[in-house]
């Protein structure tokens, strides 16, 4: 099997710091390439580490080239200061990066998303993650894959007060029986199963996996 070089966004963030430590464990990649706002401090012999302004996104095509773009990018209302910003990290950034992978010949696009993901949905939150999946679709990537995980159980260091009310109620009702697909769901899962799903071979162009996917 020919060996992958990975391209990754939000390589900082929870499921993009866990995504990273695999692939670079993983022989089936011989290269990654993350992207970010700010050094990280983290070396490997197969790591190459670009800093970039991603509001001069499109300076940077010439560096967009690989085999498979995983995006882990994203965002909160409160982090990010206001919606119009939210929007420009969790749909803005990523659509144009995408856009510029499919254009360099990347062929193989895995999106983190969000269950309950739709454009037409009453929350902001949710509505970008659907408008952002409706357009990924459309870009004629030989192979796509989306991860529509619940909530997430991200590292000690990096949760935050809020998350935890909210894993902790989620998982008491689940463990009822009671909306199974809200469960919590740990980073370190979805990051394996995004790549044990990148290299696996795919029938069809498009999957998107829901909560239950996720934790088969």
């Amino acid at each position: 099997m020919k060996k992958k070089h990975a391209l990754v966004l939000g390589a900082s963030g929870s499921t993009g710091q866990e995504l990273v430590k695999l692939l670079l464990e993983n022989s089936n990649f011989h290269k990654v390439t993350i992207f970010l706002r700010r050094d990280i401090n983290i070396y490997h012999k197969k790591l190459n580490i670009h800093i970039i302004d991603f509001s001069k996104i499109h300076q940077y095509k010439d560096l967009v080239i690989g085999d498979v773009l995983f995006s882990a990018l994203g965002t909160t209302l409160k982090e990010a200061g206001s919606k119009e910003k939210q929007y420009l990290v969790d749909f803005t950034y990523q659509f144009e990066f995408a856009k510029m992978a499919y254009e360099n010949g990347v062929d193989f696009f895995s999106l983190v998303s969000s269950f309950g993901a739709n454009e037409k949905s009453f929350f902001h939150y949710m509505k970008i993650k659907g408008k952002l999946e409706n357009v990924i679709k459309k870009l004629n990537f030989r192979k796509i894959q989306i991860f529509q995980p619940p909530s997430l159980i991200r590292q000690p260091e990096l949760i935050r007060s809020s998350e935890k009310f909210i894993i902790k109620f989620f998982k008491i009702i689940s463990d009822f029986g009671i909306l199974k697909s809200f469960k919590p769901i740990s980073v370190e899962v979805l990051a394996l199963k995004m790549l044990s799903e990148s290299i696996k071979p795919q029938i069809n162009r498009l999957t998107i996996y829901k909560p239950s996917d996720i934790f088969n």
